[in-house]
């Protein structure tokens, strides 16, 4: 059966990426500018604060949906080690360790990164429809 929703699955898409790139850009704020509920800003040299960088600038290019694929694998892969780093020794399950947020962060950019960055991004703009075509739409 065919999707209700197919013939705007492209912009729909765009939206979540960046609702979710916006998201994930509040964490890297917090980190390297001490806002939106931080106190204090991390040391940039610190694992915390190379977190906080990829956080703002991969957060930035999703949302723009520029180098959307490159960006996103990037951020799925500092989510994979944030996880085992930070999360995985407390406990096996993600529920249990308070490690939800980042497997699932870690999945969704997974899966922006085998697509192209959708209808509404500076790729489409810049590049038309060559900017990735692995979406299947």
């Amino acid at each position: 059966m065919k999707p209700f929703l197919g013939p705007y699955s492209s912009h729909i898409y765009s939206i979540a990426r960046i609702i979710i790139g916006l998201l994930y850009w509040q964490h890297g704020a917090q980190k390297l500018f001490g806002i939106l509920g931080q106190e204090q800003n991390v040391d940039l040299f610190s694992r915390l604060g190379l977190a906080g960088i990829i956080e703002v600038v991969g957060g930035a290019l999703i949302v723009l949906g520029l180098f959307t694929t490159w960006a996103a694998f990037v951020a799925s892969g500092e989510l994979a080690v944030a996880y085992y780093l930070t999360h995985f020794p407390r406990a096996f399950w993600p529920i249990m360790n308070g490690g939800e947020l980042a497997v699932l962060f870690c999945f969704i950019f997974l899966f922006f990164a085998s697509r192209d960055s959708g209808a509404w991004s500076l790729d489409h703009l810049i590049w038309g429809n060559k900017a990735g075509q692995a979406s299947g739409d």
